[in-house]
Parts: C-alpha cells; structure tokens; sequence
C-alpha cells in the first residue's frame, strides 16, 4: 500500500492576478479618457459656442471610428503580439485626448474624438487575449470581470477629479491630464509586461498550473472546423447579440455623453456639485455588474434552476425591463434626489446587463472564436450606437428639452432583453441546418 501523501501542495503564487490589476489600471485610464467630454462639455459649449448636437456629433464619431476599429483590433493583437499593441494603443489614445485640449473648432474636435475611438480599440480585445494567455480556463471568467469593472470606475472617477481640473486649471486642462496618464500607461506597460513563459518572476509551480489549463502564449489545437468570419452573420444568435448590444450601447451612451450636461442643465446644479453627483450612477453600476454575475451563478447553482445560457438571459431581460423603465420615469422627476435615484437604479441594472451580456458568447460559441463573436458583438453595438449621442443632442436643441432622448433610450434598452430572450438560442456551429449546404460543397471537392 502506497503511503498517503500528505505534503500541502505547491504553492502556485499570484503573478496572474498582478497582471489583472494591471490591465483594470488601463481599462480605467481608458474610461477617463473617453469620459472627459462629458465633463468639459459645459465649458466647451459656452467657451466654443457649441451645440448640444455638436457635443452628440463628437460622441458619435468617436462610436463610429471605435466600432470599425474593433474589427482589426484583435487581428493586431494577434499578429503582433499584445505588449506591442496595448502599449501603443495606450500612448496613442493618451496623445488623442491631449490633442483635443488644444483643438478650438468644432473640425478640430471631430477629428480629435476619431482619433481616440480608433487608438481606444483594442483595449478591450487586447486584455481579453492577455487573459487568455495569463490565466487558465476556469479563471478567466473572474479575471475579466476584474478588468471589465474598470469602465464603471473609470466613469465614477472622472467627474470628480476632471471637474477639479476644470475649475481651477480650464478645461483643456482635463485633456491633458487624462491624455498624459495614456501616455505614462503605455511606457510602463512595455517596460513590465511579458507573457508567462518570459516573466523573470512568476514561480515555476504557477507557471505550470497557467499552461496546463490552455494558458500561454503558444498557439492552442483546436478540434474540428471553425466557423468562418464571413459565415457568422448567417446566424440569428449573432444578430440577436448584435441587436441586443446596439440596445444597451444606445443607452449606456446617452448616460456617457449627457450625463453631466443633464444634471447641470435641468437640475441647475454648479460645476464642482455635478461632478459629485454625476459619479453616484456609476458607483452603483460597479455593484450592479458585480450582483449580475452572481444572480447568474444563483439560477445556475441555485437547486439547477437555469441551465447556463438561460440564466444569462433572464437576468438580461429582467434587468433590461428595469433599466428601461426607470430611464424613462427621468423626465417625470420633479426634483434632483428623485432624477439622480432613477439614473442610478437604471445604471445599476444596465450594468447587469452588460457584464451578462460578455458572458454570452461563450455559450453559443466554441472557444477559438469566442473573440472573433465578442469583437462582432461590440461592433454591431457600437457601429449603431454612434447614433445615440447624436439624435439625442439633435433631440434637446429641437425641443429644448432632454425628456424624448431618456424616453425612447429607455425604450430602447429595454428591447435588449427581449433581442437575448428570442433571438439567441442556437449555438454557433459550423455543422447545423444553416451550413449544410456549404458542407455538401466542401466534401464534393
């Protein structure tokens, strides 16, 4: 008889979980960066004589550029590696937002929020191939919602701090601030990050236990044959997701882009207040998103109630309904305490619905194009999404008020509940009843 080993096992180190805080760090310079129109559009509408419509332009240029950027976003990081294009992307999106400090026609900024859409890009396909690579399979889900979060600290941070800068230093201080944090990320960044197998000081026992779960950066075997890029929009699942994404993407930018303007402009709220208040909806949605992924493990663990891509699906359409709903009572509120507490109940629930919403790929697809589905995904949202800031500036000066822009966004977002509900339901595979023909054809030749 073999004797028990009874020796505590290896103890494997935590070098991965640095490399998440790393990558939450860049997500929350992005975000700071991307939100720092909101903050300046006040002063940039007085000070440049701009326009509600010329603020939802700039968003929605930036909308446009970073959706087409998303679908060569991830082939870069690929091809060249991604220490190489994170860190360049981080430079480049910091000198973008520099830029704009300096820009004093309404050209100028267009041009300015373009360049930032299309170097902003590849940060969120970047940090998912690194967590790939870092990270083995059954920690990925948990290390990308470390990273993830940084979107909603990034907007509950920025007022504030971007609001201090304003006041005492203009606002084409903001930019530069927020730009040269870009700029600093993308040096150290180069400087630091290296994959598992290259890091001087990960553990071996932690290096074995990344690679033996799929981790590292060597190419993975896959089996069988994978679906094709073209043929992926022949699946109502993908445009289901697509769908679904514009509908939370034409909301969330509304609250991006307006957010602070709508506070200062219907609850006459001073700069330095908005930027207190303006940061409530986000902290809400750092919690929102955290209990969305739980309630999801709750439906499935929970005595089996759900399987996996049900229980998604029902906490989108639940916190579908209720985000839209309360998004549309913001316009009937009559004071700021029961505006703000609608926006931060809608934000709460929108932001269970975009964590969710990430985690839906992985069930209707197989793994080695998990990414190429997210990166359509996040296209199709934000490629129809760069409409939202603009109808909804369109909206406000034709009006005078922002009641039909929070009215129909609430509308809208609540019909992404109901794109994930009916539209996504088969998984994306290369042999079912949509590619039978294309099969045929294969094996004649």
């Amino acid at each position: 008889m073999k004797p028990l080993n009874t020796s505590p096992p290896a103890h494997r180190g935590n070098k991965r979980w640095g490399v998440a805080f790393i990558l939450l760090i860049g997500g929350f310079i992005n975000y700071l960066d991307r939100a720092s129109l909101g903050v300046a559009a006040p002063s940039m509408m007085s000070d440049l004589h701009l326009t509600n419509t010329d603020i939802g332009l700039m968003g929605s240029v930036f909308s446009l550029c970073f959706a087409f950027s998303q679908l060569p976003a991830g082939w870069l990081a690929d091809r060249f590696g991604p220490r190489k294009v994170y860190a360049s992307a981080a430079s480049l999106w910091g000198l973008s937002t520099m830029l704009t400090g300096l820009c004093s026609t309404l050209p100028a900024l267009l041009v300015a929020r373009g360049l930032l859409g299309m170097t902003e890009a590849p940060g969120w396909p970047t940090s998912a191939k690194i967590t790939s690579i870092w990270f083995p399979r059954k920690e990925r889900a948990l290390a990308s919602s470390i990273w993830d979060a940084s979107s909603r600290w990034g907007l509950a941070f920025a007022p504030p701090l971007l609001v201090f800068m304003s006041i005492h230093f203009g606002w084409g201080a903001l930019f530069y601030l927020a730009g040269s944090l870009g700029v600093l990320f993308g040096i150290v960044f180069f400087m630091i990050y290296r994959h598992p197998e290259n890091h001087g000081s990960i553990g071996a026992a932690e290096r074995d236990y990344i690679l033996a779960d799929g981790g590292g950066s060597l190419p993975q075997q896959t089996d069988g044959e994978r679906v094709k890029w073209s043929e992926l929009f022949r699946y109502r699942s993908m445009w289901g997701m697509m769908l679904g994404w514009f509908c939370y993407i034409w909301l969330f930018n509304i609250f991006v882009t307006f957010l602070p303007l709508y506070l200062m402009k219907t609850q006459n709220l001073t700069l330095s207040s908005m930027g207190i208040y303006a940061s409530i909806p986000y902290l809400a949605g750092i919690v929102g998103a955290a209990l969305g992924g739980y309630a999801v493990k709750r439906l499935i663990d929970g005595r089996h109630v759900a399987e996996p891509l049900k229980a998604k699906k029902i906490v989108i359409m639940v916190a579908a309904l209720i985000s839209g709903a309360t998004t549309v009572a913001v316009p009937f509120c009559d004071s700021l305490v029961a505006a703000l507490t609608m926006m931060t109940v809608a934000m709460f629930f929108l932001s269970a619905v975009s964590c969710t919403c990430w985690a839906i790929p992985g069930d209707v697809a197989s793994n080695d194009i998990v990414g190429t589905v997210c990166g359509i995904q996040n296209f199709g949202g934000f490629f129809a999404g760069a409409l939202s800031p603009l109808v909804t500036g369109y909206i406000a000066d034709v009006t005078g008020s922002y009641a039909m822009a929070f009215i129909s966004g609430g509308a809208i977002a609540a019909l992404s509940g109901l794109c994930y509900w009916f539209m996504v339901k088969k998984p994306i595979v290369r042999h079912d009843e949509h590619s039978a023909a294309a099969n045929q054809a294969l094996q004649s030749h």
